[in-house]
Order: structure tokens, then C-alpha cells, then sequence
């Protein structure tokens, strides 16, 4: 179609120095992710996977190479202007939720609107919104302590949404959760696809890398496998179980 990619790295490395040592955690990651993608990004600890992770949201910076996202030149800006870009057009989720205990549901899903200077009527009909579109519109008032694990999730993913983000990056989203609930949260992940929203889930599990259309798998900071989800597990599973007969 000629579109630019949503996501464009280049020769990406990042390399953490302590002294005179030197970990390389990622080694010349060059990769696309087209807009309306749903891609897991899957390695083992140690793997170079959570380091890139960190790049794509603008949290980290790459030692050398380039990160394009929608465009823009993400590894050249200043912070602020990180900072803003984090805020306009990425949505986080994380494991561990990252939910404020003294605030309500509402208020939680708020709170990137309040950094991003959104009036406070606004802010309070488009949280509503977000929370809807997760199944909690009769959760609004409860703190994070009257929620089940799976609802403080759709509660974070409601926050990661509130701001229209073009990219939605979860971060091991289902790694608290029991095997139903785990069942939920894809299902509302793969929902959130079927809308058009960009989603790049990093995980080190095959039934959750499973529901992306596209697996890219990390070894040694570096991509060594990149495709259709079945084909990349399948390819993996086979690798494994040559080493581990």
C-alpha cells in the first residue's frame, strides 16, 4: 500500500556499561510493524526482549541505530518531547497493573489526561468511555483493593486506551492472572485489534504470543525469527524440543 510503518527500527543496539564492562542488550534489531498490526515479541529471560520493549515506548533510548514511531525520530528527541509523545501515542500495560490504590477506577483511567492537560469534564467522559469498552461501567467507583486481578487489568488497559494512543504495549499483561482470566484479557486484547488498534505484547509465553498475528522472537538481542505466529512457535517449539528430546 505504500504506507510508512506505524514502528520502524534501524540497526538498533544498546549497550549498559558498569565500569569497564559492557552488556550488549541488543545487537543491530532492525524491525517494521505496520499500523494495525498485532505482534508478540517472545524470548526467554536475558533475551534482549524487555530492553526493546523499553526502546519501542520511548522509555529507554538505543546507544546507536534509529526508532521511527509514526514518523517521528524518537532516539534524537529531548526528553520532553519523549515525554509528550509517550502521553499522545502509547498506551502501556503492565504485569503488575501500576494502578494508584487511593484513587477509583475512574480516577485511575484519568490520570494520563490529567498530565496531558485535558479539562476535568472531558477527562471524566472519556475515562467513562474507556472503561466501558473494557466491560467495567459498574466498577467505576471501586478502588483497586475491591477489584479481581483480571479487573485492575482491564482497569490499566482502560487507562492505556483514554488517550487514543496509536500503539497499545503490553508488557507481559497476563503474567498475574490465572488461566481464565488469562483467557479474558486476550480475548479483550484481540477485540481491541479487531477495532484497529496497533498492539505489540511482549511475552515469553507461546499461548499468549499464540493470539498475535505475528511473532517475532529475540535471542541474544538480537531477532532471529520473524512471522506468522504459528509458523515462528512452531519453528521454536521444534528447536526445543531438538535440544531437550
Amino acid at each position: 500500500m505504500g504506507d510508512a510503518p506505524l514502528i520502524a527500527l534501524a540497526g538498533v543496539t544498546k549497550v549498559y556499561r558498569t565500569g569497564d564492562h559492557a552488556l550488549h542488550a541488543l545487537a543491530g534489531v532492525s524491525l517494521e510493524v505496520g499500523a494495525g498490526e498485532y505482534v508478540a515479541i517472545m524470548g526467554t529471560s536475558g533475551s534482549g526482549k524487555s530492553t526493546l520493549m523499553n526502546i519501542l515506548g520511548a522509555l529507554d533510548r538505543p546507544t546507536d541505530g534509529t526508532y521511527l514511531l509514526d514518523g517521528e525520530p524518537v532516539s534524537t528527541m529531548t526528553d520532553r518531547r519523549l515525554s509528550s509523545l509517550r502521553n499522545r501515542k502509547i498506551g502501556f500495560v503492565f504485569q503488575s497493573f501500576n494502578l494508584l490504590p487511593r484513587l477509583t477506577a475512574q480516577e485511575n483511567v484519568e490520570v494520563p489526561l490529567v498530565y496531558g492537560g485535558v479539562r476535568a469534564a472531558e477527562r471524566r467522559a472519556r475515562a467513562r468511555r474507556a472503561l466501558v469498552e473494557v466491560g467495567l461501567e459498574d466498577r467505576l467507583s471501586h478502588r483497586p483493593s475491591q477489584l479481581s486481578g483480571g479487573q485492575q487489568q482491564r482497569v490499566a488497559i482502560a487507562r492505556a486506551l483514554v488517550t487514543e494512543p496509536r500503539l497499545l504495549l503490553a508488557d507481559e499483561p497476563t503474567g498475574a492472572l490465572d488461566t481464565e482470566t488469562t483467557a479474558q484479557i486476550l480475548a479483550l486484547l484481540s477485540d481491541l485489534h479487531a477495532k484497529g488498534l496497533t498492539i505489540v505484547v511482549v511475552t515469553h509465553e507461546s499461548e499468549v504470543a499464540l493470539h498475535a498475528a505475528r511473532v517475532v522472537l529475540v535471542r541474544d538481542g538480537r531477532v532471529v525469527d520473524d512471522g506468522p505466529s504459528r509458523e515462528v512457535l512452531g519453528r521454536r517449539a521444534g528447536s526445543v524440543s531438538d535440544v531437550h528430546p
